[in-house]
């Protein structure tokens, strides 16, 4: 092959992966088998600073490198509390490490959960699942997690007494626990146990990727590719209203009914951006019903222009504010910002009058969604 061929073949791979958004740079590589631990001092969702050394009294060291976010690593979660559980009166420690830099995971990655992968997150994850295993976070610099080289979450290290790296890989072969026929994880801490080799050292893993941080130009990108969506704002009556609500639209619909000149409507707006950016890739999609005089469509449309509200956005067009709010909501009691969650069909399965909680609403809405792949 000629040079310039060569340099044409090369400049299209480039362009291939980009285009695939393939980080050019060189991922770390996988600790082999045979290699010892290497040193970490990280800090827990419970406090503290954990080292290797911490675990120094156990005869076998279990390293999970997973987080909160990824739908795959969820559906291991209750499968690591049992893995804790059966083995620790065994001289089994099992530890796990997020490796994700919370900066480089863009919103529309979050789809299948509540909760991103920053210190605070994993807190609220830990407490929420009732972990039962030191979970450390490795966001901000990430050597411990290129020192290991996890390829994907979940991803299993699997260390004996001396700390020599013994199985390296998946927990099993099937997300879903049913289907689970090759427990690989468990053998290889079986066989040690015994004294025995591994039978299988080495296995593929699936599930997210590893978020390193020079992934955070691709968060750049999106939130600029958000940016450039168009905004608009439509006038609707009690009639239309009541329409959508009564949601025959086949996708989980989340209003919030709110006004320029309301605090906490303003206060809570990024956040509803947010939320619809995290999860219309789903079959959910956010509504907005502004409360302002119908005059006012120009103030509505610029607010919702500063805001990037790229979602359906109506404005009530009338003065009546009590008509508007009966149509929305039988219930509501006639405050602002109000917020609901309303089920194909028409079922209301989460009201609020004020401020909203995030991680309320979010675990909400992914619990209805579902926190797996379909």
């Amino acid at each position: 092959m000629s040079k310039n061929r060569q340099s044409i073949l090369i400049a299209a791979i480039v362009l291939f992966t980009a285009g695939l958004g393939v980080s050019a740079t060189k991922m770390p590589k996988t600790l082999e088998i045979g290699a010892k631990a290497p040193d970490f001092n990280l800090p827990g969702v419970d406090g503290k600073i954990y080292k290797l050394a911490t675990f120094n009294k156990a005869n076998i060291l279990v390293v999970i490198f997973t987080c909160n976010h990824c739908p795959t690593a969820q559906a291991y979660e209750e499968r690591l509390k049992k893995l804790v559980t059966d083995y620790k009166n065994k001289g089994v420690a099992v530890v796990a490490i997020s490796p994700n830099d919370p900066k480089a995971v863009r919103l529309d990655e979050l789809g299948y959960s509540d909760v991103s992968d920053s210190l605070e997150e994993m807190k609220f994850r830990a407490k929420d699942k009732k972990f039962n295993f030191p979970y450390l976070y490795d966001g901000d610099k990430q050597k411990v997690s290129r020192a290991y080289g996890p390829v994907s979450t979940p991803h299993v290290f699997v260390f004996d007494k001396e700390r020599t790296l013994r199985y390296v890989g998946r927990i099993d072969d099937s997300e879903k626990p049913k289907r689970v026929k090759s427990r690989d994880t468990c053998n290889a801490i079986e066989a040690l146990l015994a004294g025995k080799e591994v039978p299988v050292q080495k296995t593929r893993t699936f599930g997210c990727s590893i978020k390193w941080s020079d992934k955070r130009d691709s968060v750049k990108k999106a939130f600029e590719n958000w940016a450039k969506e168009p905004v608009s704002v439509e006038m609707i009556d009690a009639e239309g209203i009541r329409k959508l609500v009564k949601n025959d639209s086949g996708k989980l619909r989340l209003f919030n009914v709110w006004a320029t000149w309301c605090g906490p409507c303003v206060i809570e707006f990024n956040e509803l951006v947010a939320i619809n950016r995290m999860y219309r890739g789903r079959d959910f999609e956010l509504i907005t019903l502004s409360g302002d005089s119908p005059d006012r469509k120009d103030t509505v449309l610029s607010f919702l222009k500063k805001k990037q509200a790229s979602t359906k956005n109506y404005l009530f067009n009338s003065e009546n504010k009590y008509e508007m709010m009966a149509a929305i909501d039988t219930y509501s009691p006639g405050g602002i910002p109000y917020t609901i969650l309303v089920k194909p069909g028409g079922e209301v399965i989460y009201r609020r009058v004020g401020l909203i909680n995030p991680l309320e609403l979010k675990k909400v809405i992914v619990e209805y969604l579902g926190r797996t792949y379909k």
